[in-house]
């Protein structure tokens, strides 16, 4: 009843939502490949001015979260509302089971123009039939400025999909001189080596980057009249590559930065702490622009969050899997499932007998930390220690968030814990039900849901 009467509440402050008169417009920008925790607005050292200004104009929400910490299934699962087992897009490089609408089917039939620039990594295209703006893989603002005044001068509303290719490898944009590598402050889970300060300086560098492509859209939005008129929703993506962030299915993984500004809709300079997913944003856009969510999309509106309400899902849950993916571990599987309340998250690796690897364990950084590990020199134990952490995994995984935030302390077989255990995974194991994945088996079943192109084998590295 609260959560009706705080969407009501916002409604009647927002009657253009109600009546579909004169609609907002949505801009909404994603990272690739970006750590939450290393932006500004949450505590971290990259320079993010422009990030900084919106977190102070709208509301920055400090526990948001996506189903599958990797690219292709993040994409499909905002743009189409659907976990990714039951859109048939969980595996890296995937397409959507026929019959499944996206974002443009339902806000075109609102009388939205929805269009994109920059990464799409979604298919097949006649689901996702935005308006291209043509250009590379970051957003194309010489195409996006003509796109933003044209639907300016004709008063037409549109949701424009930003789409950077940032902090994604290489680590090649921005000025890592900002970064001086020996003065950084790198994360506690990381092994300290020179290699991975270099590394961490270049990528900080390509966040600031990315910082100064949300300022360029922020700017074409203000110098169309249109900021008070529009939703600005900025987010982060999965973690970054390196290690216990993209690709697994810790909070380094799974969750990320998420900024909302509406002006005269969202209170100024706020935080919340509410649990909400990617999975809510397609209902909400449909709220915003007046329609009501299919009981097919599983997410909530987020309407009541951006009225004030502190609170949203009780659980959140997430899929990871490494069948396909570049530098996969052999044969190709890694399946890991996680559930997570406020305090507790339970992590359930499908084969633990199977070394976990990825792009990020051939990637100079690791290897440094290997090299470490066997050198018998001062931190080598902390190196061998994180290594094997990462590579070689129990099957469940069980972490007391609220004492340990950074999941380094498993603690599966504490006894004091095991009631705990044995309800989040039964949760699991519903969630899981709904959206017809059966663990190993749908794991074994990932490379039918792969564009064929990527279906033959282990592929190297690619900035993709």
């Amino acid at each position: 009843m609260k959560a009706l009467f705080l969407t009501l509440l916002f409604l009647l402050h927002c009657p253009l939502a109600l009546t579909g008169a004169d609609k907002p417009n949505i801009v909404f920008i994603i990272a690739d490949d970006c750590t939450f925790r290393d932006l500004a607005s949450y505590g971290g050292q990259a320079h993010s001015p422009h990030i900084d200004q919106l977190a102070a104009e709208g509301m920055r929400f400090t526990r948001c979260f996506q189903t599958a910490p990797m690219c292709s299934p993040t994409r499909h699962n905002i743009y189409t509302g659907l976990p990714p087992v039951t859109s048939g897009a969980y595996p890296n490089h995937s397409f959507v089971k026929p019959g499944t609408k996206s974002i443009v089917q339902y806000l075109r039939a609102l009388g939205y123009t929805v269009a994109q620039s920059g990464k799409t990594h979604v298919s097949p295209p006649k689901v996702f039939n935005w308006r291209k703006l043509p250009g590379s893989k970051n957003p194309d603002f010489e195409k996006i400025a003509p796109f933003i005044a044209e639907k300016a001068r004709q008063k037409k509303p549109f949701c424009l999909l930003l789409c950077s290719n940032e902090p994604h490898t290489p680590w090649d944009k921005g000025d890592a001189s900002r970064y001086p590598p020996q003065e950084l402050r790198l994360p506690s889970y990381f092994v300290d080596t020179p290699q991975t300060r270099e590394a961490y300086s270049r990528y900080l560098a390509e966040i600031t980057y990315f910082d100064s492509q949300v300022g360029q859209a922020m700017d074409l939005i203000e110098q169309n009249g249109l900021s008070d008129h529009t939703l600005f929703i900025v987010t982060s993506e999965q973690g970054s590559s390196f290690p216990f962030a993209k690709w697994t299915c810790y909070d380094h993984g799974l969750q990320a930065a998420f900024i909302a500004r509406w002006p005269g809709k969202i209170k100024p300079g706020t935080s919340n702490p509410a649990m909400i997913e990617y999975l809510d944003l397609l209902p909400t856009f449909i709220e915003v622009a007046g329609g009501t969510p299919p009981p097919s999309l599983p997410g909530k509106s987020l309407l009541p969050v951006f009225a004030g309400q502190q609170s949203h899902k009780d659980f959140v849950y997430g899929i990871m899997t490494t069948r396909g993916i570049y530098d996969g571990p052999d044969p190709e599987h890694y399946g890991i499932r996680s559930v997570r309340s406020e305090k507790y998250k339970l992590i359930w690796n499908l084969t633990p007998e199977v070394t976990f690897q990825n792009a990020c364990t051939i990637a100079p950084e690791f290897q440094s930390w290997l090299k470490l590990a066997q050198s018998g020199q001062n931190g080598h134990e902390k190196a061998l220690a994180q290594t094997r952490r990462y590579t070689q995994r129990p099957e469940f995984e069980l972490y007391d968030l609220s004492e340990d935030p950074l999941e380094l302390q498993n603690r599966a077989n504490d006894p004091n814990l095991a009631e705990v255990k044995k309800d989040l995974y039964q949760r699991l194991q519903k969630w899981m039900e709904s959206c017809g994945d059966q663990g190993q088996a749908t794991e074994l079943a990932a490379r039918e849901h792969m564009n064929a192109k990527h279906r033959k084998g282990r592929n190297s590295l690619k900035k993709n």
